[in-house]
């Protein structure tokens, strides 16, 4: 019983750090990652307008307005550019 207990409260203590883990965007390593520069430029031709910029894990993240005006918070991939994930809220 004790056994059960403790691999059901491993797997609840788990589930935060699985819900907060972003995407995973590639798989290649960073020599071949665009630079922050040209991503910037990417993401600015794209119309958003970045608050933050950072790397999260394979990622480049961005925290922003899209060109609606509406907060984003997206993940691209550092290689090609493409957004793998993107949160618009109002």
């Amino acid at each position: 019983m004790k056994l059960k207990f403790i691999v059901a409260l491993t797997a609840v203590a788990a589930m935060p750090s699985l819900v907060l883990a972003g995407p995973s965007c590639t798989t290649e390593t960073k020599s071949k990652w665009m630079s922050e520069d040209a991503m910037k430029a990417k993401i600015d031709a794209a119309g958003y307008k970045v608050k933050t910029f950072q790397v999260t894990g394979s990622c480049y993240e961005i925290y922003g307005k899209n060109k609606d005006g509406k907060r984003a918070e997206v993940y691209f991939n550092p290689v090609s550019g493409d957004i793998v994930k993107s949160e618009i809220g109002g």
